[in-house]
């Protein structure tokens, strides 16, 4: 024997509260994570920042390096971009909080998970990322707008790029 000890796994996230993301979660997972055929989706597990518990949520997702029309992004590393708009109401959503907090994220795109690491664009990637997250999600711009009027809250663009050293491994299921 080597003394190697087997793995402790992870907990299991909690998922959201919100019963149309919740629902949203289970329907990423009976369908391989093609919850909504023409919108690209993923789920993104983060450590809630006062809790300490992993908290799952189902976001649409771009890539960085896509054309405004669609298309898929020149490098097949590029960062996953995520959108903080809280359905444009004047407080940033938990996860993001969340992930400014500890931006040691876990992804999952289609069956597979990854650890990952997020940060906020910076305005010069907010203005450059914008007009291809509207193209994508058209409602983006809508929300942006009443964030804005709501609180004055400016809705941020999230960075989620795959841990260098994370290989790609299927989710149980």
């Amino acid at each position: 024997m080597t003394g190697t000890r087997p793995s402790t796994p992870a907990p299991a996230p909690t998922d959201s509260p919100d019963p149309w993301v919740a629902d949203h979660i289970r329907r990423f997972e009976e369908t391989g994570g093609v919850p909504r055929p023409g919108i690209r989706d993923l789920l993104l597990t983060t450590r809630g920042r006062r809790s300490g518990v992993l908290r799952r949520t189902a976001l649409a997702y771009v890539r960085d390096g896509e054309a405004a029309g669609g298309g898929e992004a020149a490098d097949g590393g590029a960062a996953y971009v995520l959108t903080a708009s809280n359905a444009g109401a004047e407080r940033h959503p938990a996860w993001y909080l969340n992930l400014t907090a500890d931006p040691a994220v876990t992804l999952q795109v289609g069956v597979a998970a990854f650890p990952a690491t997020a940060r906020p664009a910076t305005p010069a990637e907010a203005e450059r990322l914008w007009p291809v997250v509207v193209a994508a999600m058209p409602s983006y711009a809508a929300y942006r707008d009443a964030a804005a009027r709501a609180g004055g809250r400016e809705v941020p663009l999230v960075l989620v790029t795959r841990t260098a050293e994370a290989a790609e491994a299927p989710v149980a299921g």
